[in-house]
This record gives structure tokens, sequence and C-alpha cells, in this order.
């Protein structure tokens, strides 16, 4: 029941974000506070240089709360959201940014190389979703990161908080970032708690610089890296994906225990088979 009570599985966001719930994300003082923080620990992820304004695009950006902290820090920046309602309450509240009405799995509309970053609060989980029948969430995240990838400079990076329904979803995200060709990682902040736990997605277009240290965290580091292609999260939320090779291996163990038949492990016990012959 937990899961009807997400957002994505009520109503396509242009439906679900109509003027009631567009006026609450001004009007929620706890919304708002909640909004305001996620923005700054995403621009602060950002790692953009002290004391320059930089260009900054904000995918998702509702009534432009997440804006109002890039002001606030001195940076120009661009919306985007598929909402009319919420960039109405944008306007209404006389931003200083630019809104335009676009949907992420089209892609994003801009020059090459012309931001220095990206934020998204609350968004990167909607394309998981297939809300029409043409709709293929592998192909409209292909879209989304290739079309980012190209209208960043070769050192921004892009930061997406996001809440993710499972590992799978998590799995399919990366896979199509890295297909597009960023790296980066996956950081939880405060990962022990309940209502405070946050994901955030960092991407990287160049550089080699070390992904920061999650919030809240001890020595067991929250933060999973990933570096090309061929590199999987091994582990999220404390299991092994599935079909991986330590995922097969305690497979194998577990049919062990019970006393079942099984082969033994070898180096090519989890290891994708080639369909040529």
């Amino acid at each position: 029941m937990a899961s009807s009570k997400r957002p994505e599985h009520q109503a396509p966001p242009d439906i679900f974000y109509n003027e009631t719930e567009a006026q609450k994300y001004t009007q929620n003082t706890r919304i708002m506070k909640i909004q305001e923080e996620m923005s700054e620990r995403a621009v602060e992820l950002l790692c953009l240089p002290e004391d320059q304004s930089c260009l900054i695009l904000d995918i998702g950006c509702g009534s432009g709360l997440s804006g109002s902290v890039l002001e606030d820090q001195g940076h120009m920046w661009i919306g985007v959201d598929i909402s009319k309602s919420m960039l109405a309450v944008a306007q209404d509240r006389e931003m200083e940014g630019d809104f335009i009405l676009g949907d992420m799995g089209h892609g994003m509309p801009f020059k090459a190389g012309c931001f220095d970053g990206a934020i998204s609060i609350s968004a990167l989980q909607w394309l998981c979703n297939a809300d029409h029948a043409q709709h293929k969430p592998s192909k409209r995240l292909y879209k989304f990161f290739s079309t980012l990838y190209a209208s960043l400079s070769r050192t921004a990076r892009a930061i997406f908080q996001f809440y993710p329904e499972n590992s799978q979803q998590i799995e399919l995200v990366t896979a199509e970032a890295m297909k597009a060709g960023f790296f980066g990682g996956l950081i939880v902040d405060y990962p022990n708690s309940t209502k405070a736990k946050k994901f955030f997605l960092v991407l990287m277009t160049g550089g080699a610089a070390p992904l920061p240290k999650a919030l809240g965290t001890g020595p067991s580091d929250d933060t999973i890296s990933f570096t090309n292609k061929r590199e999987r999260f091994e582990k999220i939320k404390g299991k092994s994906l599935k079909k991986s090779r330590n995922w097969i291996l305690e497979k194998k163990e577990r049919r062990r225990r019970q006393g079942k038949t099984t082969r033994q492990d070898s180096k090519y016990s989890g290891r994708k088979r080639s369909s040529k012959f």
C-alpha cells in the first residue's frame, strides 16, 4: 500500500501537479523547508567555483523553490518543468530565472556546453514510469541523459535528488546515465534515518574529482561510485544486485546450506555468455 502513496503512481506529472498541488508548494512551510535543504545540498555537491556566478539548469524546477536557492547564491538559472500550474506559480513569484515548459523524457533543448551545472530535486523518479503506452523508461532516460550531457560544459556536474522505489530503478537510471557518457556515483545522506535519508545521484562530464562524502555516515562509506559501463552497483540497500556475480554466489551458498546439489564456483560464475558461436 505504501507504493500507492507515491505521487508518480497516482497520475502523470503534468496532471498530478495541478493548481492545488502547485499552491501547496508555496504555502506549506514544511515542504518549502525540505525543498530548500535538498536544493542547498544539491548546489553544494555541484562543487562550483567560489565567488563566481554560474549558469545552472534546474530540471523539474516546479514553483521555483530550488531556483530561489540558486539566486541566493548568486547564480543565473533556467528552469524546465512539465507542469503549467507549477510554472505559473513560479512566474507569479517573480523569480529571476527563465522558464521552459517541457518533458524531461523528450530531452533538453539547449545548445552544446552552455551550462556550468544542473540540479534536479524530486523529479528523476518520474522517468522510471510509463505514463503512456508509447513510453519506454529506458529510452526516455537515455534521451534525457544524452541531451543533458551535451548541454553541459566538460567540467560540469549534474546533481539529482530523487526517490528511487527499489534497487532496480537505481540500476536503470545509472545504466542509462553511463551509456550517455556520464560517470560519478550515488551518495546516500543519513542512510540510517527513515525520515532524513536522501539519495543524490552525482553525474560528472569530465575530470577526476572524488565524490564528496555522504552526510550522517560513520566509518562505513555510503557513497557508491561507478566509472564505466562495465561497473555496476553491486550492493544497494545491503543487497547484491540481482543476477550479479555476488548474487549468484550467495544463491549457490544458500543451496549448499540447504543440502541441495550445486555446481562448484569458478571464474566463469556470473559471467555473461557471448551470443556468437
